[in-house]
């Protein structure tokens, strides 16, 4: 007879396995894009939040079931990127919240927790949408608890079964994925999630996951920030990191441990769920710390550092290029975190009033635990937080529920122009709730334009579209088809372009020179004479041309 009940160790196993499987094959789902953009990117953020997901259960040293789950949920929930990731942290999050208290589970339990897995997801997200990663969760959950076996594996297979005809029937769903020719990315992804779980509990061979997350080129570790300062002048020497595991931790606890945590060091990070506390921070006594933190709850995940042996071993003082230290920042009513790829564009945030960039935006969504740490590091109570693309915006408001020190506020913007024109019709002199509606209005008056270049063959709105071909992106949709970059860029402008337009910005990108964004500004303003045109280096890879209509 199979197993009739799961025990944490084989929940543990199955997570790793869903993980290797879809990882395996993250660049199948990658090319599942409905758009022949090179951003395709929903296997891969899947991917790397359910590789967070088994690392943090890996860590779990008991076999009870509701523990590794609660691990695989928190560490879904801070290792989160894009929409489909964020998503797949919730579906996880409902699941371990009906798990809790169990030392195994059988399959009505798992019936159960699957159900409200989908009941968890479903709210998080604030439009759902039907032939998405959400309808295929909610087949899985409804093929589970019609099954009527009691082995687990064979309700996995029901699982699998009931899911993937629901996935091919997305593309009737939503007209977007039949243009295509493909079914749901993030449907998809969770389908191999559910193959590799099967596998695993089966004792089918899964190829090990690699331990090193892939990331983007950006996202590679960089001390360049660390060559500001002399080893002498690192006041607190020891980084101290570790999670404190306690349900229900009370407000007031959490502000007494960060007034605790300021008198002994910086670079403070404090962020708190249902489950469990993150507590981050660099001090000379992390022995006094941790004796804090034991008060509170049991501690997990320890780890410190000595930033001053890191800092001579990984720096070479004899390069020139050693800047003076940089003063703090000190603190203020309102602060600024926006996402933002290539160094233009990120210079022209800050120079608008942003405090910290988040690397990222296409092809390289950030982490709900990246966009935390940035957050962390503005120096303002209230933080506006921009995301400045649409697939960042629900990890954007799961970072800013798990902020419990600051005040986070999320303007949806989905786009670069979107928060530079949020950033410019910011008013400080207006109280708060109104300069952030103003924020948001600016934001939805701008229309976004990008050229950039078709990653595969497809048809778009009866239009053949060839690999290599220069396209128009506006929104949703795809206006231009050419085989010339300017070309491309003077159709999209002439679509955009309407009678009360005022301004043209063109974000020329990392592929084009200035000269000939100088050029095409040229042939624009004759066009359009009643047009003001503006041309910034924006640096960023990918798109040739991000352009702003006002």
């Amino acid at each position: 007879m199979g197993v009739q009940e799961i025990d944490g160790a084989a929940l543990k196993r199955m997570m790793v396995g869903a993980a290797n499987e879809l990882n395996n094959q993250k660049q199948l789902v990658d090319q599942m894009n409905v758009f022949p953009v090179p951003d395709g990117d929903t296997g891969t953020n899947m991917s790397l939040t359910a590789l967070a997901a088994a690392r943090q259960c890996e860590g779990v040293a008991s076999n009870r079931v509701d523990e590794v789950a609660k691990a695989i949920a928190t560490g879904s929930l801070r290792g989160a990127r894009g929409n489909s990731g964020v998503i797949l942290s919730q579906l996880i999050r409902g699941f371990s919240q009906a798990l809790a208290g169990m030392e195994t589970a059988d399959v009505a339990k798992l019936q159960t927790a699957m159900e409200l897995g989908v009941q968890t997801a479903y709210k998080a997200v604030m439009k759902p949408k039907e032939g998405t990663i959400l309808t295929v969760a909610k087949a899985c959950a409804d093929a589970a608890a019609a099954a009527q076996q009691t082995e687990v594996a064979e309700v996995l297979q029901d699982v699998i079964e009931g899911g993937n005809a629901m996935l091919e029937q997305t593309p009737e769903m939503l007209p977007v994925l039949k243009q295509a020719g493909v079914v749901d990315a993030g449907g998809k992804g969770l389908m191999l999630l559910f193959i590799g779980a099967w596998k695993a509990l089966t004792g089918k061979e899964v190829p090990t996951m690699q331990m090193q997350e892939t990331m983007p080129e950006q996202k590679k570790e960089d001390f360049s920030a660390l060559k500001a300062v002399a080893s002498e002048e690192i006041r607190f020497g020891y980084c101290t990191e570790f999670f404190v595991e306690q349900k229900a931790i009370p407000e007031g606890t959490v502000q007494e441990f960060r007034g605790f945590l300021n008198q002994l060091g910086d670079s403070i990070v404090l962020v708190a769920d249902d489950e469990m506390m993150k507590v981050h921070v660099h001090t000379n006594h992390p022995g006094e710390v941790l004796e804090k933190a034991l008060s509170i709850g049991p501690l997990n995940g320890l780890k410190i550092e000595n930033m001053k042996f890191q800092h001579t071993s990984k720096i070479d003082f004899s390069k020139e290029d050693i800047k003076p230290p940089v003063s703090k920042t000190a603190e203020k009513a309102v602060g600024f975190a926006a996402v933002s790829m290539g160094d233009g564009l990120s210079e022209l945030f800050r120079e608008l009033g942003v405090d910290e960039i988040i690397p990222g935006g296409q092809s390289m969504n950030p982490s709900t635990e990246d966009i935390l740490q940035a957050i962390s590091h503005v120096p303002a109570q209230s933080v506006v937080l921009l995301p400045n693309n649409k697939n960042i915006i629900l990890a954007s408001q799961q970072a800013a529920k798990l902020s419990k020190d600051k005040d986070v506020y999320v303007i949806h913007t989905t786009s670069v122009p979107e928060g530079m024109a949020a950033m410019v019709s910011y008013d400080p002199s207006l109280p708060l709730e109104e300069a952030l509606s103003i924020m948001e209005e600016s934001r939805a008056m701008t229309t976004t334009c990008a050229v950039t270049f078709a990653v595969r063959d497809t048809v778009w709105n009866g239009r053949q579209i060839q690999e290599g071909d220069i396209i128009g992106v506006q929104g949703d949709e795809i206006i231009s088809v050419e085989k010339d970059v300017a070309e491309c860029a003077r159709d999209v402008v002439e679509q955009a372009v309407n009678d009360s337009s005022e301004v043209i910005t063109l974000y020329y990108g990392q592929d084009i020179t200035e000269e000939q964004a100088e050029q095409l500004a040229g042939e624009l303003s004759e066009i359009f004479d009643q047009c003001e045109i503006e041309v910034y280096a924006g640096g960023q890879p990918l798109y040739y041309y991000i352009i702003s209509v006002e």
